[in-house]
């Protein structure tokens, strides 16, 4: 790869991060929100590399007439020509973003809440209703609350369709949590009955009630709802935490 070319695919990456993070969100697809600022800073040190590479390429030094200095002969001074296939990743982020994790990876994951820690004694839940919860919460509460606090009422959340794999005709509410990135993404889900499933990867914010299945309070008790209403939702921002409905959704 000559020196020109390194300078392009520098200038490319910078490029790239700075318009994934300054310009769109696409950021949010690949790593937590709080990446951000190291991603910019990134970005910005890939643009000054570029600009000095490409002020060594017009000003060149003049190299010492050292016919010693590859021994082998095969001048290792230039990359490796697999260094082609970087221009890919860094256009991916210009010209076409990979798609967001979704209802494809989350259908190939057993339904399982996110490990959180035991819980022995929960706070009171507010009158609201329905109540909003998250998936996590709800799983917890499910499995967890020996109160059975939940027995019965009516309850709100968010989360993108995922089709049961195989062939199933049922499917559950689903939502991706990074730890750090899109490499440590775990899903949390909840099965959903009562609703045929709307097209795989759609955002809906559902209401109803738990589906009655084991003991409520237990690890036998089965985190699943029973639809009462479903309305179709904009995807979120950042889709990629366990969020409480969004007011008005």
């Amino acid at each position: 790869m000559k020196r020109p070319l390194q300078a392009l695919l520098l200038l490319l990456s910078g490029l790239g991060l700075l318009h994934a993070t300054l310009l769109t969100d696409l950021y949010l697809r690949y790593v937590k929100e709080g990446m951000r600022p190291v991603l910019i800073a990134s970005g910005a040190v890939l643009l000054v590399l570029a600009a000095a590479e490409a002020w060594s390429c017009w000003n060149p030094k003049p190299e010492p007439d050292d016919t010693h200095s590859n021994d082998d002969g095969h001048g290792h001074s230039t990359p490796p020509h697999v260094a082609w296939l970087l221009f890919l990743p860094a256009l991916s982020l210009l010209v076409y973003a990979p798609p967001a994790i979704g209802a494809y990876t989350a259908s190939r994951e057993a339904p399982k809440a996110v490990a959180v820690k035991e819980q022995d004694d929960f706070e009171p839940l507010p009158e609201t209703s329905p109540l909003p919860m998250t998936l996590t919460d709800f799983s917890t509460r499910v499995q967890q609350d020996r109160e059975q606090a939940i027995k019965g009422r009516e309850i709100e959340m968010t989360g993108y369709v995922t089709p049961e794999q195989q062939g199933g005709n049922g499917w559950y509410l689903t939502r991706t949590i990074f730890s750090c990135c899109a490499a440590d993404a775990q899903f949390v889900k909840v099965r959903v009955h009562g609703t045929p499933p709307p097209p795989a990867d759609t955002w809906v914010t559902l209401t109803g009630t738990w589906h009655p299945t084991g003991t409520l309070g237990t690890n036998s008790a089965t985190a699943a709802l029973d639809a009462h209403t479903l309305k179709k939702v904009p995807r979120p921002t950042n889709g990629y935490k366990d969020a409480l409905p969004l007011a008005g959704s």
